[in-house]
């Protein structure tokens, strides 16, 4: 059985046309361009006649169950939300694709043991707050009320105000448990060069890299730029960019092969360019898919901090505010994929993923496990972001058809 590749990128283009700026696709979450994207889902929950559950960080359960089953569902789906000037497939795709699974299914008439549900998560790019997987992370109970009032936009303003000004936290909560969900299949763009420059159209997960975000406050002393000698400063704008430079050789230092270490997200204070700095705020994405590399990595750029802090004689704040563990996906639904890829005379290669995903939240309470698609000359995070509609085909058909072995089988 095979899915509409002409409706699926028909819905895929509708939605990346919502953008809040002209280049790249930019829709935050909570945003206007959010609540577009989510008008035009509820359409096509209308038309499929899903039950649909919304929760208090805005994370939407979408279920299709037309024979009224009592048995846990097969969960799909991904995120909405964008980087700033990010590109179209990022998320997106999986919300589409699994829509579309969900369309094919329904033409088809065939009878399901287990409902389809289909999840998209809220906030999952950590662009409002810093903090990656915010929804998923709550719907898995990782994270609770309390902990979305101590993190704050550039606005200054709360997770939970912000989620409270949408209206969400008047809504139910709908965690994830085992006895409602049977597993989590999702797919997504790898988002690197590895499936495009080895020839495959499809991979299947293994690993999903644990990830450390720093938020690193570097405080000195303002003044006059013309007028303050440079031997007496206390510049923080100068000890950010040592730090900064030294964190890009921490994994050649201590032979961590496949550490990665970004900074990403800067500002100083009071963003003057005739004005020293009064402090630069700045964040650290740590990963890795190996659990000593990454805690060796994490104890590195601490004692680099506190480096800089004595060698500049400046103040700081160093603090941690996001994690997740590596995670190794599922067996069960591993199989379940390498097996109906081998039925489809699908050619696949088992790999890593270096970036994080919702997908991994689920971690030791359902199984689950992911379908990787190429990315055009491994760019993601940008608007040059690009898949071919045909590994997005072959990739839907293999989410499909093991949706459909799982009901088979299990």
């Amino acid at each position: 059985m095979g899915v509409n590749i002409e409706r699926l990128r028909d819905l895929l283009y509708e939605i990346t046309a919502i953008s809040s700026t002209p280049v790249g696709c930019t829709r935050l979450s909570y945003s206007r361009e959010d609540k577009k994207v989510r008008e035009i889902l509820d359409r096509e929950f209308e038309r499929l006649n899903l039950e649909v559950k919304v929760d208090k960080l805005g994370n939407i359960r979408a279920k299709y169950n037309p024979y009224n089953l009592k048995t846990p569902s097969i969960m799909t789906g991904s995120h909405i939300d964008t980087v700033r000037n990010g590109g179209e497939f990022d998320g997106l795709l999986g919300v589409v694709a699994g829509l579309e699974v969900i369309n094919t299914i329904d033409q088809s008439g065939i009878e399901l043991k287990y409902p389809i549900e289909l999840a998209i998560f809220a906030e999952e790019e950590g662009s409002n707050f810093g903090v990656t997987m915010l929804g998923s992370k709550y719907m898995t109970n990782r994270i609770d009320l309390d902990y979305l009032k101590q993190i704050y936009n550039y606005q200054n303003k709360s997770a939970y105000d912000m989620l409270k000004e949408a209206g969400y936290m008047d809504n139910k909560d709908y965690f994830i448990h085992r006895d409602d969900v049977k597993c989590m299949i999702e797919l997504h763009i790898e988002q690197g060069p590895v499936l495009d420059l080895e020839g495959y159209s499809v991979g299947v997960v293994d690993r999903i890299a644990g990830m450390n975000t720093i938020k690193v406050n570097l405080i000195g002393q303002s003044n006059h730029a013309g007028t303050t000698p440079m031997k007496i400063r206390k510049d923080p704008m100068v000890a950010a960019g040592e730090m900064i430079y030294r964190l890009s050789k921490i994994y050649k230092k201590y032979n961590l092969k496949n550490n990665v270490i970004t900074v990403g997200k800067i500002r100083a204070r009071p963003n003057n360019s005739n004005v020293i700095a009064a402090s630069v705020e700045f964040f650290i994405d740590i990963r890795d898919v190996d659990y000593d590399a990454q805690k060796t990595a994490l104890e590195k750029v601490e004692e680099l901090y506190g480096d800089i802090i004595n060698k500049y004689n400046i103040e700081g704040e160093f603090k941690e505010i996001g994690y997740s563990d590596i995670v190794i996906t599922s067996d069960f639904v591993k199989n379940a994929v390498i097996n109906t890829a081998e039925q489809l005379g699908i050619r696949y290669k088992i790999m890593n993923s270096g970036a994080v995903h919702d997908n991994a939240m689920l971690n030791g309470i359902v199984d689950h496990g992911m379908i990787f698609v190429p990315s055009i000359g491994g760019i993601s995070h940008d608007p040059r972001e690009n898949t071919d509609f045909k590994d997005i085909e072959l990739g839907t058909n293999l989410l499909l058809n093991t949706i459909l072995n799982i009901n088979k089988r299990s």
